[in-house]
């Protein structure tokens, strides 16, 4: 099963990443590039994005590019950092890349760029995944 194959058979069950409007850019093996709107549904008390909208769409990303290989695998460590606010109409790009990896671990970088900005960096997130022994088929 290709990468993208996987992608979009994950996103036809996922949908948390549906709701949130998440489109899926590029895919190839160990990489993953998704966008997001923010609307004003995402918005908090302070008139900016929640922050829990970024770690969504980072953590989305996280998850095709670690399954994208095909086997099936699972974050068991994530952390973000926020560098810049959001406001409705702002388009983030999450891009993920896997940086080491071992037989069972997989550790990946995702930078979010907000897009309208000349991809000035938001936010910046790390995930450590475990590949299971299950293969996508």
């Amino acid at each position: 099963m290709s990468p993208e194959e996987i992608v979009n058979k994950m996103m036809a069950k996922d949908h948390f990443s549906q709701l949130l409007g998440i489109s899926a850019l590029e895919t190839k093996t160990s990489y993953s590039k998704l966008s997001l709107i923010i609307t004003k549904n995402m918005l908090n008390g302070f008139g900016i994005a929640h922050g829990g909208v970024t770690f969504s769409l980072a953590d989305s990303a996280l998850a095709f590019a670690s399954n994208s290989k095909g086997r099936k695998s699972v974050s068991i460590e994530t952390s973000i950092s926020h560098i810049i606010s959001l406001k409705e109409g702002d388009e983030i790009i999450a891009e993920a890349i896997c940086e080491t990896e071992t037989e069972k671990l997989g550790h990946y970088k995702v930078t979010v760029v907000l897009k309208n900005d000349n991809n000035k960096c938001v936010a910046l997130f790390k995930g450590i995944v475990y590949k299971t022994s299950k293969e996508w088929d």
